[in-house]
């Protein structure tokens, strides 16, 4: 199974979705979980995971996972070439190294990092920027190309980030 996760921050809370699938190709989710977590901590340039991990780790509580589970955020695993890790490579640190985690981000991170993968989908000439950890990037990358959907950004993860923004 697949569990990908997307916070949205609202004035007094974070909400936190998580979809679940069953692998890249899917077109259609299994399972929606759901958390609203009180905000703890203001954002910090260089430290997003500090805001975010509490919120994905209050909606694990909810999720029983197994042994092959892969886990995707919306952001980044590692950071740069000095180790520097972001917020999947906390949520890997914060699992025991039990699950890989796939980090999908939209934007670009500045810092040099060889295990960052540009992935172009669609007719799109903008990449998501992908990193990982537990699971060799490359072979992701392929998986990510093909995920469902015919844009930039897959069919799921465009849904998920929709979800994330309901009140």
């Amino acid at each position: 199974m697949i569990y990908a996760f997307d916070t949205y921050y609202f004035e007094n809370y974070a909400n936190t979705v998580c979809i679940a699938f069953e692998d890249c190709n899917s077109d259609q989710e299994t399972e929606i979980y759901n958390a609203k977590t009180a905000i703890i901590s203001d954002y910090e340039s260089g430290a997003f995971y500090k805001r975010e991990l509490p919120c994905i780790i209050n909606l694990l509580k909810n999720i029983e996972l197994k042994e092959g589970d892969l886990i995707i955020v919306d952001g980044y695993v590692t950071l740069d070439n000095d180790g520097k890790i972001g917020l999947g490579g906390h949520l890997f640190e914060a699992l025991d190294h039990k699950f890989p985690v796939i980090g999908i981000a939209k934007n670009a991170f500045n810092s040099p990092d060889d295990m960052r993968r540009e992935v172009y989908r669609g007719n799109s000439t903008a990449p998501l920027f992908l990193t990982a950890i537990g699971i060799d990037v490359d072979e992701i990358k392929i998986k990510v190309k093909d995920m469902h959907g015919n844009f930039r950004i897959p069919s799921l993860l465009k849904k998920l980030d929709q979800l994330s923004r309901m009140p």
